[in-house]
């Protein structure tokens, strides 16, 4: 555990976070003429998952992408990009995980293989998301009144809205957590739930803690200037990796007690 270097692979991670974000953005932009979504309506969304100051930072690339014709072109450089850059996130991130366990990682191909599993599922859980927010309402409105419950709608819809992010990201990182490390014996399903639990709660913590002190305290645009964007993108992404780092060293610790525990029962 000493040895890990929390601060230095948070860096690290960012650094590669960083390179998979507007990547990550193009590609499910350019998705939208084939998924009839209305760009309004994706704006929205992403302005509920980064701080203002990073959706203005992008918002003009973006809009600028849904005017070019070359959709195509943008949607294959989109998802080359998203898992090149975010893939070799995912293989820091294994290093560190294995590094808190004390276990060498597997062979470069299986965690080359690994980090595109986790950076699809990445992108499926933004997908699902994005529908839920977009076309969830009215499905769901629909549906209670045809059912004659629709008095009950609006609780139901507004339990649902907060509920379902939360849990695909938790569902995401316990799986996470349970195949990265190499351990002997292996990890069991249940053993990755703390640093899952505080994982999923502290990021959701920062996306709206973060927004707050950056939008009422921070006080960057005018020390930081145009770069301001810039600098408050690098941050958050530099404290999501620092949240997914400290859940793996939870469950690292939580995993050697108790192996030491079961070695002096035996």
């Amino acid at each position: 555990m000493k040895d890990v270097d929390i601060s230095g692979m948070g860096a690290q991670l960012a650094y590669f976070f960083l390179l998979s974000f507007f990547p990550l953005l193009i590609f499910i932009v350019t998705l939208l003429p084939y998924l009839n979504l209305d760009q309004d309506d994706v704006f929205d969304f992403i302005q509920t998952i980064v701080p203002t100051e990073v959706f203005l930072l992008t918002q003009g690339t973006l809009t600028e992408i849904l005017t070019t014709q070359n959709g195509g072109g943008l949607l294959s450089i989109g998802i080359l990009g998203t898992v090149w850059s975010a893939s070799r996130g995912v293989n820091a991130l294994i290093k560190t995980l294995n590094g808190a366990y004390e276990t060498e990682p597997k062979s470069g191909l299986i965690n080359r293989g690994m980090s595109l599993v986790f950076t699809i599922a990445l992108v499926a859980v933004i997908l699902i998301v994005l529908f839920i927010s977009i076309f969830g309402h009215q499905f769901a409105y629909n549906l209670f009144n045809y059912l004659g419950v629709e008095e009950t709608f609006a609780s139901f819809w507004e339990m649902i809205r907060w509920i379902l992010p939360p849990a695909l990201i938790f569902v995401v990182l316990s799986l996470m957590y349970w195949i990265i490390p190499n351990t002997d014996p292996r990890l069991r399903v249940l053993s990755t739930l703390p640093g899952a639990t505080f994982s999923t709660i502290a990021w959701v913590a920062l996306i709206y803690g973060f927004s707050i002190y950056v939008n009422n305290f921070g006080n960057y645009a005018s020390t930081y200037g145009s770069i301001a964007g810039v600098i408050i993108l690098m941050l958050w992404l530099y404290f999501t990796g620092m949240i997914l780092i400290f859940g793996g060293l939870l469950n690292a610790t939580m995993h050697k007690r108790s192996l030491v525990k079961k070695g002096y029962k035996e």
